[in-house]
């Protein structure tokens, strides 16, 4: 069933995204999708769930940089892919509140999952230990969203790799160091 979601979503989009046309992708009678999710929110919920049961982990090419750079040419072809299930994705999360549930699931479980790239790099020497890696994470892949999401520019080949080293510059400055409670200073 959620393979039929992905592939009615990827050729037609979120916006014509229906019960009965994944109903009829999957080969099974609509009343059998309605009893299982009252709508398509529901259905982006269970497949958002589905994702994070993936076994995705981020590249370990050795340094901070070649590893974010990595993981920003992952993103930079996720979003740029035709038809692009992680545009849909995003564009559903707006409009559902199941879905936005779903979208937040999976950022939190895709951030926890990658913050084994400042681990290394801590261990590495490359970054300080009190390094916050979901500020650091967020900074390195936000160019890519703007750029391919916001403002739906066509892919720039360097921007993967031009906005890992801008963080990672940033980073090793102490830019993303985690600050000590109100207090404690």
């Amino acid at each position: 069933m959620l393979d039929a979601v992905r592939e009615e979503l990827g050729e037609r989009g979120y916006d014509e995204l229906t019960l009965e046309a994944v109903a009829a992708r999957a080969g099974v009678h609509r009343a059998t999708v309605y009893r299982r999710w009252r709508d398509v929110g529901g259905l982006l919920a269970d497949l958002f769930e589905a994702t994070s049961d993936d076994d995705w982990q981020p590249q370990d090419t050795g340094s901070l940089h070649g590893d974010l750079a990595a993981l920003n040419h992952e993103n930079q072809a996720a979003l740029t892919a035709r038809p692009s299930i992680a545009t849909a994705l995003i564009a559903a999360s707006f409009r559902s509140e199941e879905a936005a549930l779903g979208v937040r699931r999976l950022w939190e479980d895709r951030y926890a999952r990658c913050e084994v790239i400042v681990s290394r790099a801590v261990r590495r020497g490359e970054l300080p230990p009190d390094t916050d890696a979901r500020r650091l994470l967020i900074a390195a892949t936000a160019p890519l969203y703007h750029q391919l999401v916001l403002l739906r520019t066509p892919a720039d080949p360097d921007l993967p790799d031009e906005a890992a080293r801008t963080a990672v510059l940033a980073a090793s400055a102490g830019a993303f160091v985690k600050s000590p409670p109100v207090g404690d200073a």
